[in-house]
């Protein structure tokens, strides 16, 4: 099968055998926001055109693609959401050489409070990591990015999720504030890391903590060159602390996000273990495929 993650920057395509291996993969700057005119099916003939004469089988989509940004808008799927539920509710298009394609809808939730959640594209990765999940005797997924989720499985479905702005933040705090006046280039320095996921743990508040930032900087308490670690970590603190309920987590990801979860969920005395977020998604695709496949039987 073909199946293709396709986001806001990127278009990352696989050819997945039955087993879930990658037999070939291709990877393009040619996300939602950079196809001209909305032509959608013209980029997907240029990124894998030539494997079509040796798939026969319809192609399977992730992530934005569905968004009312991409190609078609495909619903949110309520949780709690099975992997049954998500084959049952693919949004079909129609391209070149009559081939049919199929995109995953989304999740949504509500908090407690009634607020809602949604997530596209990272569903996908959730199912793939059921079995790995299952060996750690685990619920807890937390996906790690510019907006990181923290999911909760139950029976194989996706109960409940939270979505936090950690990294954006981040990105804003540096660039767009006063603490970036006063940080400097240099290699990480994980004992400031550690050192911003513990201050998380005290009383105060994030907006209190955050300025701390600038004034142990300003008190020769933390080096220039490490206030960006002492940042993270802080803000990851808050992060799994608002998350998470003490039990052990699957971090999914790339590589340099999920270990720098893994440390600082470690520095709260957490158990975690990394999975790879590629090999999810391939997973999770070819688990939606085949459950897809067996529907229309």
């Amino acid at each position: 099968m073909i199946g293709v993650d396709w986001g806001i920057s990127r278009l990352r395509a696989y050819r997945i055998d039955s087993d879930s291996a990658i037999l070939a993969s291709r990877s393009a700057p040619k996300g939602i926001m950079a196809v001209p005119g909305g032509d959608f099916a013209a980029v997907l003939e240029s990124a894998i055109g030539d494997w079509l004469d040796q798939e026969s089988e319809p192609i399977l989509m992730s992530g934005m693609i569905g968004s009312r940004q991409g190609w078609v808008e495909a619903p949110y799927v309520l949780c709690p959401a099975h992997p049954r539920q998500i084959a049952q509710a693919l949004a079909e298009v129609r391209w070149g050489r009559g081939r049919r394609g199929f995109i995953c809808p989304g999740l949504r939730c509500r908090d407690r409070h009634g607020v809602p959640d949604v997530m596209r594209g990272e569903e996908v990765q959730m199912f793939g990591v059921l079995d790995a999940l299952a060996d750690l005797a685990a619920s807890a997924i937390c996906h790690p990015g510019t907006h990181s989720k923290h999911v909760r499985v139950e029976g194989g479905a996706v109960a409940s999720f939270s979505t936090h702005m950690t990294g954006e933040v981040f990105g804003v705090l540096r660039e767009h504030s006063i603490l970036g006046r006063t940080m400097a280039e240099g290699p990480p320095d994980w004992s400031a890391f550690d050192e911003g996921v513990a201050r998380a743990a005290q009383d105060g508040g994030l907006l209190h903590h955050l300025f701390g930032a600038r004034t142990r900087v300003l008190m020769n308490e933390i080096a220039p060159a490490s206030e960006a670690d002492y940042l993270s970590g802080m803000l990851i603190g808050h992060e799994i602390e608002s998350a998470g309920d003490g039990g052990p987590v699957l971090v999914v990801g790339a590589e340099a996000l999920v270990e720098r979860y893994q440390r600082a969920f470690r520095v709260r005395g957490r158990e975690a273990r990394i999975f790879n977020g590629e090999v999810a998604t391939v997973k999770g695709l070819r688990l939606v495929h085949d459950l897809a496949a067996d529907r229309a039987q």
